[in-house]
């Protein structure tokens, strides 16, 4: 039976979902979203139903978190709540969340979509963990217009297969760039794709790499 975990600080939604769903999936929840995160690594659950407006940590919070994780990034997350409205839904899709369902609960839509994710073959999770590391990089390629763009950056976080960093570029979804370091001799690492963006529009974006060719320069192996 597939596994999800539900996280809500109010505890009659997480009784009614416990209710509804149970007949179809192994239930774990909680009302405090600062032990969600350990919960997702104990359970590895298949899908997330996530709260955005809980005291202390944010159901945006968590979503950025579950997805900088290598073990938790590839979980799908249904954004659970009574806010209405595009800017929520937009930025909760920003974030990575799957879906966005408002409060009252479509229970047999949400059923249908939690079944149909969990059932879509995926790839496997992520195998390289990343780490949080500040290293200097200078990026070429060709913006979204087709220009030749050369910047400096520094990375949020980097692992063996890639790196997260702010860009003041506009790149496009798999967009490759030359990668270099801007320390020292400033070496040529590899070639990198953009495979994630976050907050499109704003005046320095964050993208996620992913490395399509790579040599024993780069600082993880």
């Amino acid at each position: 039976m597939p596994k999800i975990l539900i996280v809500d600080d109010d505890e009659a939604i997480r009784r009614l979902l416990r209710m509804r769903l149970a007949n179809a999936f192994e239930i774990v929840d909680t009302g405090d979203p600062e032990q969600a995160l350990s919960l997702a690594l104990e359970h590895r659950p298949d899908a997330i139903l996530l709260d955005l407006m809980m005291p202390k940590y944010s159901g945006f919070q968590l979503c950025q978190s579950l997805r900088s994780l290598s073990y938790t990034c590839r979980i799908p997350i249904f954004v659970i709540t009574g806010e209405a409205g595009m800017k929520y839904r937009e930025h909760c899709e920003h974030l990575g969340a799957t879906a966005y369902f408002e409060k009252p609960i479509d229970f047999k839509k949400l059923k249908e979509r939690l079944l149909q994710e969990i059932q879509t073959p995926r790839s496997e999770r992520r195998a390289h963990v990343r780490v949080r590391m500040q290293i200097g990089l200078r990026l070429r390629g060709t913006d979204a217009a087709g220009k030749m763009v050369e910047e400096l950056t520094t990375t949020e976080n980097v692992s063996a297969g890639g790196f997260l960093c702010n860009c003041n570029a506009s790149l496009v979804h798999g967009a490759i760039v030359e990668v270099f370091l801007s320390s020292g001799t400033g070496c040529f690492v590899g070639k990198a794709q953009v495979v994630r963006q976050e907050a499109p529009g704003a005046p320095w974006q964050r993208y996620g790499f992913q490395f399509v060719e790579k040599n024993s320069e780069w600082v993880l192996q």
